[in-house]
């Protein structure tokens, strides 16, 4: 629980500085939403051990993990983080196309928006929790499938 309040908290400052950001330096950007990617992954942890029975089912953790996710799921692009010039300046796996079929990959992160957003709603057994996130994780493939580099 501690974990969780501490990524909280990040997330909350993130949400504060996103309007700094936007205006911040490409490798600033980079970072900023590898952070968030990084986040959301940990949380898509937690949630997939409860959807596989690996740990317990508990409604208000999968509650609190889903709201992160949906809650962030939009900062890398409404802050800019996927940006002209944030193809370089520091080590990144995302792909070149990521800006040269930029309509493209924004239509898919959109889907990827949409399905995390349904998440909390989701969150509230652990069969419903299986097909969120089953829809959100063929959002992620598509994306890494077509803009991530391997």
């Amino acid at each position: 629980m501690k974990a969780y309040r501490i990524a909280a908290l990040a997330v909350a400052a993130s949400l504060m500085s996103a309007l700094a950001y936007a205006q911040a330096k490409p490798e600033q950007q980079i970072e900023y939403r590898q952070s968030a990617m990084t986040v959301t992954a940990r949380s898509v942890g937690v949630l997939s051990a409860m959807a596989k029975g690996d740990i317990p089912f508990n409604k208000d953790v999968a509650q609190q993990h889903a709201a992160l996710i949906a809650s962030i799921s939009d900062l890398p692009l409404t802050a800019g983080a996927f940006g002209p010039g944030t193809d370089k300046g520091a080590p990144t796996k995302a792909d070149p196309k990521v800006w040269s079929e930029a309509d493209k990959f924004k239509a898919g992160y959109d889907k990827f928006i949409q399905a995390a957003k349904a998440m909390p709603a989701a969150a509230v057994d652990q069969k419903s929790l299986q097909a969120a996130l089953g829809n959100l994780g063929k959002t992620c493939k598509g994306c890494h499938d077509d803009y991530r580099q391997k």
